[in-house]
């Protein structure tokens, strides 16, 4: 729980004390006045939540609900809530409060007040608690309209019309301020407040007639109650004069249980109050229930029973049970008809359905939803019996054939038909009648009528047919009118807008001139025509139009003949259109130009191809004749040819060969000359082009390996080589296990120096400043210079020969405990389970010891890699299954996190956190000038406590002073505003290095939080960005960078010296600017207590913005697999199988765990891990471990001589058991590395394009012999190989096979991999191939990164170094200091002398015993040191005599306290526990339970009797 919530569980209610001082009269006033407000607010509130419920909206604050009252608004709408029938919302002025809030109040806002007050009037409330309307509107008395409010609620819980208001007093809680502001409000009223608390009592004798009667009738009534009996309940409430009403019998137990809580709750309350309201104030209702809170509670139970009958008569559809439940006069339902009834059901089920779908589950209608219900379901029964006689009589005007009527009867209200035109009647008339014919005749019943919603179809239809008509109309007079003037420039608007026609602007002129044509043919000089055209709407009614008063009717003009003269619609309709598609024919035509030429063409293609085909025909008619025509020919020419050439050729034999020769060797000498001297004279050109082509193609055929996704056969043959192991990678090897078993052997060493060396400063503190015996102190130091002696030699002798140096008996039992450790390391779920398994502070210890041990605290990357998966695992376990908020990860303290920054900070020596904050810490803590304090407390505290130590004597200024107190001395407010102004100048330079070194934190604590991040964000998907960035800066900050900021020393942020520590005022700054830096990252704003720094939140809000990015940038890093380039094949690769160093005791521990809770962490049967446990057996003792005779029996140090056996410590060669597996139950991992092996070996003495040719092609002699060698060259590398470093038997032996057998056991596996689904034939095993590839670049990384480790390793051990030395020199420094105090005491204290083995000298042979002080509890008060006894008066205080003795032990004192000389009580106390309460400020103590004293002076005078100080 944070802090403030604890202040607010804390802070005491108003009209209570809680402290210890005596208030003075002025004081207790002010308390009162305080008390009064704090009251009011509450009633105010109650007010406020009551009126909410009624009216279902929101009303103003608290505080402002005063003001928000005074427009009567609100007060109007509650009238409105329960008399409906005297208030609307049309009576409400402002309803909106829309001019309200525009320009303030106006005088009818009064208005609404007096409604209220007619309403009440009307329900008969007693005048007695109507307000004035001036107290409302001018705020004359507020508190007057507050108290009618809750009067009323009173009222109307009693009638059953509203609910019971709350009783809030003492539970809700309200600012200092908020207070005060009310308290000067009541003040400026200057009015007598009213007893809300009588409310009750003066309603019932208001409307009570025999007061008396009334009230031994409820008493009797509140009797019963509490007897607890339903039917002495019943009775009593049947009583007359009880003046009850709808009392029913049958639900007697209901009442008893309604009432009997009420009067719980009532008397609850109560007690609340009794500690503010006066035994003369207190009312005899105020525990008791009155007579119309148990009416109320009685209608209360009435419409509960009354609205379950109507909802379950709803569920079953039942409308006589329904009709039931709403007649019930609990509902007191207004305007239930019978004759509605089923109107009633139908909307009553529409209405529970929509409920039931909103909420998501069955819910109950209650009454006011009822009651709207059923208003609604009469309102609409009412309208549809109106609504059919509106059909009757519209039906009947439509067959009377009456325009007029029929426009009459569509006007009707109750018809509710829309858009009725009375200009349409005609048309109406028309449309309708001929609807109702067409129905007549599809129904075949003459008797049919059009219902409303085929009426207003007709009239729709008809508004549409007239509105076409007009346009048409206007268009065709607008063209004819054009065409009378000779205008064509407005003629394409008129056809697109009037006629919607789509016309071509290149055929205006044409359109004009051909509408003109077609006019004049109709034109007669002679006529003499009416202005009247007549169109035809959907081919049968006719419409008039008028062109010079450009107005149309259905109508026909009495004795007018319509236009003959002028072009019809049709008539434009048809000649726009024959002209459009005339210009489109030619366009087209003039568009396809090319089309046509080539269509030409074609055809006569076509006459050429005919004439052709008719030739060819003829031709292969005579085809044998034509070809023997042509051979005659041909073979003559040819012979005639070849004769004469031969006849050269044989005449000049000897010659042409001569010439032949001569011609080709000079040719041929020629070139071979010239291309030689090119060479020559390019040669150091040829060299370089040929070596670039060979790097080329090597480089080129690196890239396929570690790049192409599947990269050939061909190149992986190239750098098989690559795979091998050299001298310098055993060396490598040995080196790095040897300086990691140095520095884990070293972290656990130091960790234990550092724990003794904390116990020592901690025994040297109390030496310094509890006066404990010196002997004790000597004690430890021995311990300390013995156990850093015996680790220095174990650090030499400790058994570095693993499983070997123990009896051989045992080395079964180890090799066991080898895999079960390699299947713990390697799996991670297991751990993870083990840890929430056990309590905390269990787990706590076995993180430190076996789970770091376990992983060599991270020493190389494979280990890094596998620590980060236990992390990764337990953390999504614990909040998969301990996170129930997503602030639970801060508020608790998660095993995980807790383990995370645990090891980040302290493992290995790493220094992340030092070069991050070493050197912005050092400029700080050197600023001797810079002083920060931002507590104004702890100032005036410590200010004071310096003031009693000093002087001796008790101050006359108070110990526990607020914030506000302590500011008005100037030594804090001076203090104050120094600190603020340098500040935010020293937390920007923190801030600086942080966001700086991003790069610089591990990158285990920014994967835990990515981890973190989205393992909330999968359980938690509605939390915000900001809320999970909190969460991870939480971690990153707070829990990781915060407290070696708060306490450098403590986390080697800064090098101390022997004896050296942190200046006060140094620590004090750097809290200060932590404080800073917390509220930032959390986004956090200095308020309440820390209100005095406010003028930071700006800074705080931009610096958290920062803390944002530096946050989401923190998350953004790669995944373990790519970081580290690890995956399941990783251990086959390397060289040395891994190493831990472990103690036996951790053995048997860890063994011990995993039995303990083996069904927790391991459910399935045939779990690895089961078999390895049951493998293992019982859990051994130490001497089992080690075998017989490790201990000798006989030996009198035996037990210890086991101990200090079962802290030694040896190395596991961590090994999978089920690597050694043969035969069927072969793992197929195992499989796959050793097939990987066979392959490599066959394709480096044997080439080949694919592996299944290899595997199918024999081997020649030579590739066998090249094999053969290879194996050689293998088996004496492998003799030099250390023992921890080679391979298993089964390996071994595979490699040194034939090649032939290889193949086929190469054949074998990869069969039983396809089937395994690992490789597949039809890819001709390409999988296979390149798991090879990703093998040797994996070697190769692997040599960069042991490299890279071998660096790392030696760095940390030679910090691990530096910091042994710097223990071993506080040792010394301890040392010194010791003997000092040695040869001190051994000079001051002649009676007693300490030995080196810690025990006393006595001179005389007697214990010498120091006198015992006695004072009386006056002398004491005198002194300061006892402020007060409880139970006990000042001037009683002298018979009172405490006796303070020492004890046998320095520092421990025992107090007896006398009364008149008896012996009464007695106490223990230890010296150290007051100086521990005085550090901690605490300034009085309580002594018996009974007496209060100063801890200041009661250290001083301790001091000064006992030790002379």
């Amino acid at each position: 729980m944070h802090h403030e919530e604890l202040a607010s569980l804390q802070r005491p209610r108003y009209g209570s004390i809680v402290d210890d001082e005596r208030l003075s009269a002025e004081e207790m006033d002010e308390r009162r006045r305080q008390n009064i407000a704090y009251e009011y607010l509450c009633h105010l509130e109650e007010a406020k939540r009551w009126m909410e419920v009624c009216l279902d909206e929101e009303l103003p604050p608290t505080t402002e609900l005063e003001e928000g009252l005074r427009n009567g608004v609100y007060l109007a709408k509650l009238a409105k809530f329960f008399a409906p029938n005297v208030v609307s919302d049309k009576k409400i002025y402002d309803v909106k409060q829309e001019r309200y809030k525009r320009s303030g109040l106006h005088f009818r806002h009064t208005d609404n007040t007096v409604q209220w007050l007619r309403a009440m009037e009307s329900i008969g409330l007693p005048k007695i608690f109507y307000p004035e309307t001036t107290d409302v509107y001018d705020r004359k008395n507020i508190p007057r309209m507050i108290y009618c409010i809750h009067a009323l609620s009173l009222y109307l819980f009693k009638l059953g019309l509203a609910p019971q208001i709350q009783d809030l007093l003492g539970k809700v809680d309200f600012t200092e301020e908020e207070i005060s502001n009310m308290r000067k409000e009541l003040e400026k009223y200057g009015i007598q407040m009213p007893s809300f608390s009588k409310i009750g009592g003066i309603l019932a004798s208001e409307l009570s007639v025999d007061e008396a009667a009334l009230h031994a009738a409820v008493i009797a009534i509140n009797e019963a109650i509490e007897k607890g009996i339903a039917e002495q309940t019943i009775a009593t409430l049947r009583n007359p004069n009880a003046m009850l009403l709808n009392v029913d019998e049958e639900l007697a137990q209901d009442y008893q249980n309604e009432l009997f809580e009420a009067k719980r709750r009532k008397e609850s309350n109560a007690r609340l109050k009794n500690g503010t309201i006066s035994e003369e104030e207190r009312d005899v209702y105020e525990e008791l229930l009155t007579q119309a809170e148990i009416q109320g509670n009685i209608n209360k139970i009435n419409i509960h029973i009354a609205l379950v009958q109507v909802n379950e008569a709803i569920d079953r559809q039942d409308e006589v049970a329904l009709m039931a439940g709403l007649n019930r006069p609990a509902l007191s339902l207004l305007e239930v008809l019978p004759q509605n009834s089923s109107w009633y059901l139908l909307q009553l089920c529409d209405s529970k359905e929509q409920k039931m779908q909103i909420a998501g589950v069955p819910n109950m209608l209650d009454k006011s939803e009822i009651q709207k219900e059923v208003s609604v379901a009469n309102a609409e029964a009412e309208a549809h019996k109106l609504r059919i006689i509106a059909i009757g009589h519209i039906n009947e005007a439509i067959d009377q054939g009456n325009p007029e009527k029929t426009l009459e009867t569509l006007l009707l209200p109750t018809a509710k038909l829309q858009d009725v035109r009375p200009v349409n009647a005609r048309h109406y008339q028309d449309v309708l009648h001929h609807a109702k014919a067409q129905k007549c005749k599809e129904s075949q019943d003459e008797s049919a009528l059009l219902w409303l919603d085929e009426i207003q179809q007709g009239i729709g239809d008809a508004n549409n047919n007239i509105k076409e008509a007009a346009i048409l109309a206007a268009g065709i007079s607008m063209i004819n009118k054009i065409l009378e003037k000779g205008d064509s420039q407005p003629i394409l608007m008129i056809l697109q807008s009037k006629f919607g026609l789509r016309v071509t602007p290149e055929c205006a002129e044409t359109y004009f001139r051909n509408l003109s044509e077609a006019k004049n043919l109709k034109t007669r000089e002679d006529s003499n025509e009416s202005p009247w055209i007549k169109l035809v709407m959907k081919n049968m009614y006719d419409y008039y139009y008028n062109v010079d008063a450009e107005e149309g009717t259905c109508v026909a003009p009495e004795g007018v003949a319509p236009k003959t003269s002028w072009l019809t619609g049709e008539e434009i309709q048809n000649i726009v259109g024959q002209v459009t598609a005339d210009y489109n024919r030619e366009q087209l035509w003039l568009a396809n130009e090319k089309l046509i030429v080539q269509l030409q063409a074609q055809a006569r293609g076509f006459l050429v191809r005919k004439n052709y085909q008719e030739r060819k025909a003829y031709l292969q008619n005579q085809e044998p004749s034509a070809i023997k025509i042509q051979a005659y020919w041909k073979g003559f020419k040819q012979r005639k040819s070849y004769v004469d050439r031969l006849k050269v050729l044989q005449g000049n034999v000897a010659a042409v060969v001569k010439i032949q020769s001569w011609v080709k060797m000079w040719l041929a000498k020629r070139a071979y000359r010239k291309r030689l001297q090119y060479f020559k004279d390019h040669n150091d050109e040829i060299v370089k082009i040929q070596a670039f082509l060979r790097a080329n193609k090597a480089r080129e055929d690196y890239r396929t390996l570690i790049g192409a996704e599947n990269p050939p056969l061909t190149v992986l043959r190239k750098f098989a080589y690559l795979l091998d192991q050299s001298d310098l990678d055993f060396q490598e090897e040995l080196e790095v296990t040897r300086l990691r078993e140095e520095v884990v052997t070293k972290i656990r060493s130091n960790q234990q120096l550092e724990k003794d060396l904390n116990l020592m400063d901690i025994k040297i503190g109390l030496l310094v400043k509890n006066r404990i015996t010196l002997q004790d102190v000597v004690l430890h130091s021995k311990k300390l210079n013995k156990k850093s002696k015996t680790q220095l030699e174990e650090m030499v002798m400790v058994d570095k020969q693993g499983i070997k140096g123990l009896s051989k008996e045992r080395r079964k039992k180890l090799e066991a405990y080898q895999h079960l450790f390699y299947l713990l390391q390697t799996n991670p779920t297991y751990l993870a389970k083990l840890i929430f398994q056990m309590p905390q502070n269990k787990s706590t210890k076995f993180m430190d010891t076996v789970i770091f041990t376990l992983y060599n605290y991270a020493s190389n990357q494979r280990e890094e890699y596998l620590l980060l998966k236990l992390f990764k695992t337990a953390l999504e376990e614990e909040i998969n299954s301990k996170v129930d908020q997503i602030q639970d990860i801060v508020t608790g303290n998660p095993t995980v996190i807790k383990m995370v920054v645990s090891f980040n900070r302290g493992a290995r020596g790493q220094n992340t956190l030092r070069q991050l904050l070493a050197p912005v810490v050092k400029e700080i803590m050197e600023d001797k000038s810079l002083i920060i304090n931002t507590s104004p407390v702890d100032v005036y505290k410590f200010w004071v406590n310096q003031l009693e130590m000093q002087t001796g004597e008790a101050s006359k200024l108070p110990y526990d002073v607020t914030t506000e107190q302590a500011l008005t001395h100037t030594e804090v407010v001076n203090k104050l505003e120094s600190s603020i102004q340098s500040l935010r100048a020293v937390t920007d330079k923190v801030l600086t290095s942080i966001f700086s070194s991003l790069n610089m934190m591990p990158y285990g604590m920014r994967y835990i939080a990515k981890v973190l991040k989205s393992s909330l964000h999968e359980k938690f998907p509605d939390a915000t960005e900001d809320e999970l960035l909190k969460i991870v800066g939480n971690l990153l900050y707070y829990r990781y960078m915060n407290p070696a900021i708060v306490a450098p020393d403590g986390f080697d942020i800064i090098d101390m010296t022997a004896g050296g520590q942190i200046h006060p005022d140094q620590r004090r700054n750097l809290g200060c600017v932590a404080k800073v830096l917390q509220h930032a990252a959390s986004n956090k704003l200095f308020e309440g207590e820390s209100e005095h720094l406010s003028s930071m939140n700006t800074y705080l809000s931009q610096t958290y913005q920062k803390f944002r990015n530096f946050f989401q940038a923190a998350c953004d890093v790669p995944e373990p697999e790519e970081k580290f380039n690890i995956d399941e094949y990783s251990d086959m690769v390397t060289l040395s199988k891994p190493i831990i160093y472990i103690s036996i005791e951790e053995i048997i521990n860890t063994h011990s765990l995993l039995l303990e809770h083996q069904d927790a962490i391991a459910t399935e049967p045939n779990d690895l891990l089961n078999e390895l446990l049951e493998g293992l057996g019982p859990v051994p003792d130490v001497e089992s471990f080690l075998g017989e005779g490790a201990v000798d029996p006989n030996d009198p140090n035996r037990e210890s001589t086991l101990n200090q056996l079962a802290k030694t410590e040896i190395s596991l060669s961590l090994t999978s058991k089920y690597e050694l597996r043969e035969g069927e139950d072969q793992d197929l991992k195992s499989l796959m590395i050793k097939t990987k092996r066979l392959i490599v070996d066959v394709i480096r003495t044997q080439p080949g394009d694919t592996l299944l040719e290899i595997l199918e092609t024999p081997a020649t002699a030579q590739q066998e012999s090249a094999h053969l060698k290879l194996v050689e060259k293998r088996a004496i590398l492998d003799s030099k190989t250390p023992e921890k470093m080679k391979h298993s038997q089964s390996i071994f032996e595979d490699g040194q096979l034939p090649v032939e057998q290889k193949k086929r056991k190469i054949q074998r596996n990869l069969r039983t991999l396809e089937q395994a689904g690992l490789v597949s034939s039809a890819t001709k095993y390409q999988e296979i191939i390149n798991e090879i590839a990703k093998d040797i670049r994996n070697q190769r990384r692997y040599r960069h990164h042991r490299k890279a480790e071998l660096v790392k390793l030696q760095q940390t051990l030679n910090a691990l170094n530096s910091k042994t030395a710097f223990y071993e020199e506080q040792i010394n420094y301890y040392n010194t200091y010791i003997k000092t105090c040695l040869d001190n005491l051994t000079r001051k204290n002649s009676r007693r002398s300490i030995k080196l083995d810690g025990k006393e000298e006595v001179k005389g042979s007697k214990k010498l015993k120091q006198a015992s002080l006695k004072y009386t509890a006056a002398r004491l008060h005198e002194k300061g040191v006892i402020l007060e006894i409880e139970d006990l008066q000042t001037n009683q205080f002298k018979n009172v005599m405490f006796d303070i003795t020492p004890g046998e032990e320095v520092g421990d004192f025992e107090i007896k306290a006398k009364f008149l000389g008896v012996e009464m009580e007695k106490v223990q106390l230890h010296f150290q526990d007051l100086l521990q309460m005085q550090y901690e400020g605490v300034a009085v103590m309580k002594m018996f339970d009974k007496a209060k004293v100063n801890v200041n002076l009661l250290i001083f005078l301790l001091n000064k009797k006992f030790y002379g100080k």
